[in-house]
C-alpha cells in the first residue's frame, strides 16, 4: 500500500495579506481610507516638493556656473594694473607645458568702448578673441548669424553682439555699427580711434549684464582698434580638474614672475557663488519640516488602525498570532503607504520638472538671476536620496504605534467598541 505524500503550497505571507486587506477594504471604514489617503497625499507632495527644490538649486548652481564659465573661463591669467603682456605666443606654450591640468588658454585683449547704431549709443566692453582659440560665450550661444570673426580680405571687420545690446541699438545681423576707443597702452586721448563694423552675429546666455555690454571683435582687429600692437590683456583658461584651481593660481604666477596675476572663477564671481551655498543651506530646514509632517501623518495613521482595528486585532492575538507578526502587519501596512505615495511624488516631480523643461512656464528677470527662466537638473540621485529617506522614515514613524498595538491585551481588545 503506497501512501501520497501532500506538500501544502506556499501561502501568501500573512501579514501582507491582512495589512492589504486592511487598506483596501471599503466595508465601513471610509475614514480610515480617508485618513489612509491623506497620509499618502502628504507623502507624495512632501517628496515632489524636496526632489523639485533640489532640482531646481542643481539647476542653478549648473547654470550659473556655465555661464560664469563661457565669460571668465575656470581662470583669468592677467597683469597687474591692467598693463598690456607682450610675447603671448610664448607665454601660452610655457603655461601649457609646465601645467598639464591646462587644456585650453585663450588669449584676448579687453577694453571699454563706446558702440553707436543709427538709433543709439551705449558703452559697451569690447573683446578682442582668436577665433581659432575661442572659448568664450559668443561662439556656442549663438541665436542668429553665424560666428565669423575671420579677418575678410576686403570689407568690414565683423563684430558678435549680445541679444540685450542689439535689441537696443535696433542692430540686426548684416547691419553697421561704429565703435569708440582710446588707443595706445597708456590709454591716451591723442590716440582715440573709431572703427565701423559689421554685425555678424547675436548670442543670448540669459545673463543680463553680459548680454547688454560685451561684444566680440577679432583679436588683431581689436589691437588696431587700440593700437598696442601684437600685445593681449590676458588669458582665458581652462583646466581638466575645477579642484585643482587654487593651486594653478598661485603656481602659474609663480612661474612667470612680475606682472602676471591670477585669478579663478570663484575669486571673481564670490557673491555669485555665496548666494548658492546660501540658497543650498535651508535644505535641512525643508527636509525637517517634510519629515516631520510625514511623521504626523503616518502615526496619526497607524493610530487609527489600531483603534479602528481593535477587535480584529485581539481575535488574532486569541487565535495565536504572535507579537511580531502582528507587529509585521502595521509596519507593512506603514510600509505599502510609503512606497505609494513616495512613487507618486517620483512621478510628480518628474512631470513638472519635465514640463518646466519643455515649456519654460515661469520666466526670471535675467537682470536680478542670471538667467532668463528657472533652471531644471534632473538628477537620479535626487530621486533615490529622497526615495530611500521618504520609504525609511515612514517605517520610523510607524514603529511606536505598530509595537503598542502588538502589545495590548487581547481580551480589552475583543471588548473594546
Amino acid at each position: 500500500m503506497t501512501h501520497r505524500v501532500f506538500r501544502r503550497k506556499p501561502q501568501f505571507p500573512i501579514a501582507r495579506f491582512i495589512a492589504w486587506r486592511h487598506l483596501m477594504s471599503g466595508h465601513n471604514r471610509r475614514f480610515i481610507s480617508f485618513i489612509t489617503v491623506i497620509a499618502t497625499i502628504g507623502i507624495m507632495l512632501g517628496v515632489a516638493s524636496l526632489i523639485i527644490t533640489l532640482s531646481i538649486l542643481d539647476g542653478f548652481e549648473r547654470t550659473i556656473k556655465e555661464n560664469v564659465v563661457s565669460f571668465t573661463a575656470h581662470m583669468q591669467l592677467f597683469a597687474f594694473q591692467n598693463q598690456v603682456l607682450p610675447e603671448y605666443e610664448a607665454t601660452r606654450r610655457a603655461v601649457m607645458e609646465r601645467n598639464p591640468e591646462v587644456v585650453e588658454m585663450a588669449p584676448y585683449l579687453s577694453r571699454e568702448g563706446m558702440i553707436r547704431s543709427k538709433t543709439d549709443i551705449d558703452g559697451v566692453v569690447i573683446k578682442g578673441v582668436d577665433p581659432q582659440n575661442d572659448i568664450s560665450a559668443a561662439k556656442r550661444r549663438l541665436v542668429e548669424g553665424i560666428y565669423d570673426l575671420e579677418e575678410p580680405e576686403r570689407g568690414l571687420q565683423k563684430v558678435i553682439l549680445g541679444r540685450r545690446l542689439a535689441d537696443k541699438l535696433e542692430a540686426v545681423v548684416g547691419g553697421r555699427v561704429v565703435v569708440y576707443a582710446l588707443g595706445g597702452p597708456a590709454l591716451s586721448l591723442a590716440q582715440a580711434r573709431v572703427m565701423q563694423l559689421e554685425v555678424a552675429a547675436i548670442y543670448e546666455t540669459g545673463m543680463a549684464d553680459y548680454d547688454g555690454s560685451v561684444v566680440y571683435v577679432n583679436l588683431t582687429t581689436a589691437q588696431r582698434l587700440f593700437q598696442v600692437g601684437r600685445m593681449v590683456s590676458g588669458f582665458d583658461i581652462l583646466v581638466s580638474d575645477q579642484g585643482a584651481l587654487e593651486g594653478l593660481a598661485r603656481r602659474i604666477p609663480e612661474q612667470l614672475g612680475y606682472p602676471y596675476y591670477a585669478r579663478t572663477m570663484y575669486q571673481m564671481y564670490r557673491n555669485l557663488f555665496t548666494w548658492i551655498d546660501l540658497q543650498q543651506k535651508p535644505i535641512p530646514i525643508i527636509l525637517g519640516l517634510i519629515i516631520i509632517v510625514a511623521t504626523v501623518n503616518i502615526i496619526g495613521t497607524v493610530l487609527m488602525m489600531v483603534m479602528e482595528k481593535a477587535r480584529e486585532i485581539g481575535a488574532l492575538r486569541t487565535l495565536g498570532m504572535k507579537k511580531a507578526a502582528l507587529l509585521r502587519i502595521f509596519l507593512t501596512q506603514a510600509l505599502l503607504i510609503g512606497a505609494i505615495g513616495t512613487l507618486a511624488g517620483n512621478v510628480l516631480a518628474f512631470v513638472v520638472c519635465w514640463l518646466e523643461l519643455k515649456y519654460r512656464f515661469f520666466a526670471l528677470p535675467s537682470g536680478i538671476y542670471f538667467m532668463t527662466h528657472v533652471p531644471i537638473e534632473l538628477s537620479v540621485l535626487n530621486f533615490l536620496v529622497v526615495s530611500i529617506l521618504a520609504v525609511a522614515m515612514t517605517l520610523l514613524a510607524a514603529y511606536l504605534p505598530a509595537r503598542f498595538a502588538s502589545k495590548l491585551d487581547p481580551v480589552a481588545l475583543i471588548r473594546f467598541r
